[in-house]
C-alpha cells in the first residue's frame, strides 16, 4: 500500500509530506483547492507522461516521491527483479520534472525509463474516475478479470503454454519441409559435394598442421645441401683428416727425440684432429636428423593446397570443411527419409494442436461460468447505486479457430443502461457517473482478486447524492477492508465512512503567491469539515447535527 507522498514545487504545491494508513482515506476541499493537482502528482510519480506545466512557477524542476510498503510475493518485487532492480524493503518511486520537459524516473534510487516506472506503478496503484478509465479500457484486462474473478489463472497459464507448444510444433513442420525443399532443389550439388569432402577427408586443425610442417619442411631443404657438403668435406675421400692424422703419427714418433721442439705442435694438431671427428659426427648426426624426403613435401603441398581449394570453393574456413560435409549429409538425410520425418513432425503438430483445442475449450467454458457468476454478483451492487434498471454484461466471443495464447476467446464488459437500449462496451455506453458506478460496483466484486494493493477513485460520486452516495460510501469502505482505498470525494455520506481524512485548501505562502497544503484531520475538524460539505459556505446547526449523525452511522 501506499505509506507516504512527498511533493516538491508540483504547480500550486511548494513542499507537502504525507502519509497515508491502511484501510479508506478521504479527500476533501473545496472546489480548486488542489485536489485534482495531488492527484496529477501521484501519477507522476506512477509513470504518467510528463509536463513542464506542472512544475511551480519560478521553480526549475519539481519532485513527487511515493512510497510503498508491499507484501514479500507481491507481482512488482518479481517484475523489478526481472529489470534488475534492487527491490529490498519499500518499493520507493520518484519522478523529477524539470522546467523544460525532461523527466527523469527512478525506482529505489536506481534510474529507470518511464515505461519501467509506469509498468510499476500499474501494478501498485489503481486510479479511478469519471474519465481516467485505464484499467478498462483494453478488453485483454477483462478477459484476465474475469480469469482472476474464476480462479482460472492456471488454467489460462496452461492454455498459454500449450499454444507455445503447438505453434513450436507448427514451426518446426515448416522448417523441415523448407529444409526438405531446399535439398531438393540442390541434391546433385549436394551429392557431388559430400562425395568430394567424403573423399578429402578434412580434420579440424589439419590445415594449420600441413602449413607448419610445409614450412619446416621448406626450412631444412634450404639448409641439407650445406650440411651434405661439410659432412662430404670431412668424411669424403677428400678429407683432410686421414691424412692429418698420418701427419700426426709421424710427428709422435719423432717428437722423443726433441720434445722441446715438437711437443706442443703434436698436441695441438691431435686436439685439432679430435675437434674434426666431432665436428664429422655433428654433421653425421644433423643429417640424420633433418633427413629430407622431397616426395614428403610435395605429398604436404598436395594436400594443403587441396584444403585451400575447398575451403575457396565452399566459402567457409579449412576447419569447418567437415561441419560443412555433416551438414549437407544431414540435408541429404533429410530429403531421402524427410518424408518419414515430417509425417512424424505433422504427427506431432496436430497432437500440440489437439492438445490446446481442448485446454482452451474447457477454459472457454469456465470463463462462461466465471462471466455469469460475475454478472450476477455485479447485478446485486447496481441497485443501491441507483442502477436498478441496468445490466452489466460479460460478452464472450469464441472461435475455435481464433486460436491465441490466451485462448479462443474475445471477453469484453457490456451494460445495458436501460430497458429497451441496445447493451453495448461499458466504455461507449455508460456516461461518466454510470461509469464510476458500474466500475465500483466491479471492485467490489473482484476486491480480493488480483486488483492493485492500493485504488484511487476520483470524485466517482459526482452528481449523485442521498442514498446513492450512501451506497457508494459503503461500497468503498467494505472496499477497504481487502485494498487500501484513496478517495477524493465532494459526498459527505462518502468521507463519513473513512479511516482517515485529509483536509485540501489554498492558504498565501508569500503576498503575492498561494499554495496548496493538505492535512489530516481528528474527529472533531472531521465533523466541521462534513458539515461545510452538507451546509456550503455557511455551516449551520443544523448541518453540524448532520454531520455528527453521519458519522456515528458510519460508526
Amino acid at each position: 500500500m501506499l505509506v507516504a507522498l512527498s511533493i516538491r514545487d508540483i504547480v500550486l504545491i511548494d513542499r507537502l509530506d504525507l502519509e497515508f494508513a491502511a484501510g479508506m482515506s478521504v479527500l476533501t476541499g473545496e472546489t480548486g483547492a488542489g485536489k485534482s493537482i495531488l492527484l496529477d502528482s501521484l501519477s507522476l510519480a506512477l509513470g504518467a507522461r510528463g509536463d513542464a506545466d506542472l512544475v511551480r512557477h519560478g521553480e526549475s524542476q519539481g519532485q513527487v516521491t511515493a512510497v510503498f510498503d508491499v507484501a514479500g510475493p507481491h507481482p512488482v518485487r518479481a517484475f523489478l527483479k526481472e529489470n534488475d532492480v534492487d527491490d529490498d524493503g519499500d518499493i520507493i518511486l520518484r519522478r523529477i520534472q524539470t522546467a523544460d520537459g525532461r523527466t527523469r524516473a527512478f525506482v529505489n534510487d536506481q534510474p529507470v525509463s518511464a515505461g519501467l516506472l509506469r509498468q510499476a506503478g500499474s501494478l501498485l496503484v489503481e486510479i479511478h474516475g469519471q474519465h481516467d478509465d485505464r484499467a478498462l479500457v483494453d478488453p485483454d484486462s477483462h478477459r484476465t478479470l474475469i480469469d482472476v474473478f474464476g480462479g482460472l489463472s492456471g488454467d489460462a497459464e496452461a492454455v498459454s503454454k500449450a499454444y507455445a507448444a503447438f505453434k513450436a510444433a507448427e514451426k518446426a513442420v515448416s522448417d523441415h519441409e523448407r529444409r526438405i525443399e531446399t535439398a531438393r532443389k540442390e541434391a546433385d550439388f549436394l551429392r557431388a559435394s559430400v562425395e568430394e569432402l567424403s573423399v578429402l577427408k578434412p580434420q579440424a586443425g589439419e590445415e594449420k598442421d600441413l602449413a607448419a610442417r610445409r614450412t619446416d619442411m621448406m626450412a631444412v631443404e634450404k639448409i641439407a645441401g650445406d650440411l651434405n657438403e661439410a659432412f662430404e668435406t670431412l668424411n669424403g675421400s677428400a678429407s683432410p683428416i686421414p691424412e692429418l692424422a698420418s701427419l700426426l703419427r709421424r710427428l709422435e714418433r719423432k717428437a722423443d727425440q726433441v720434445p722441446n721442439l715438437l711437443g706442443q705442435p703434436v698436441r695441438t694438431l691431435a686436439e685439432a684432429l679430435d675437434l674434426l671427428e666431432e665436428t664429422r659426427g655433428g654433421l653425421e648426426g644433423a643429417l640424420r636428423e633433418t633427413e629430407f624426403d622431397p616426395r614428403e613435401l610435395e605429398s604436404v603441398e598436395e594436400r594443403l593446397f587441396a584444403l585451400r581449394a575447398a575451403s575457396r570453393k565452399y566459402s567457409v574456413p579449412a576447419d569447418e570443411l567437415q561441419t560443412l560435409c555433416e551438414t549437407m549429409a544431414g540435408d541429404l538425410a533429410d530429403l531421402d527419409a524427410g518424408e518419414d520425418k515430417l509425417a512424424a513432425l505433422v504427427e506431432a503438430a496436430q497432437k500440440a494442436r489437439t492438445d490446446y483445442d481442448k485446454k482452451a475449450a474447457s477454459l472457454s467454458d469456465k470463463r462462461r461460468k466465471a462471466a455469469n457468476a460475475l454478472e450476477k454478483a455485479v447485478a446485486t451492487e447496481l441497485p443501491d447505486l441507483k442502477l436498478e434498471r441496468a445490466r452489466f454484461i460479460v460478452d464472450i466471443q469464441s472461435d475455435a479457430e481464433n486460436r491465441s495464447r490466451s485462448g479462443i476467446d474475445q471477453l469484453e464488459f457490456h451494460v445495458q443502461t436501460n430497458p429497451g437500449t441496445r447493451p453495448g462496451p461499458m466504455m461507449k455506453v455508460a456516461s461518466g457517473g454510470e461509469l464510476s458506478r458500474f466500475l465500483l460496483a466491479l471492485k467490489v466484486c473482484l476486491a480480493d482478486k488480483g486488483s492493485a494493493p492500493t485504488l484511487v477513485f476520483d470524485e466517482i460520486d459526482t452528481g449523485v447524492g442521498g442514498a446513492v452516495a450512501e451506497a457508494i460510501g459503503v461500497r468503498l469502505a467494505r472496499l477497504a477492508g481487502n485494498v487500501q482505498v484513496l478517495t477524493v470525494t465532494h459526498a459527505p455520506q462518502v468521507a463519513a465512512r473513512a479511516a482517515g481524512h485529509f483536509l485540501i485548501a489554498k492558504e498565501a505562502a508569500k503576498p503575492d503567491r498561494v499554495a496548496t497544503r493538505v492535512q489530516q484531520i481528528d474527529e472533531d475538524h472531521r465533523s466541521e469539515e462534513i458539515a461545510r460539505m452538507l451546509a456550503g459556505s455557511v455551516i449551520t446547526d443544523e448541518a453540524r447535527a448532520a454531520a455528527r449523525k453521519l458519522l456515528t452511522a458510519a460508526e
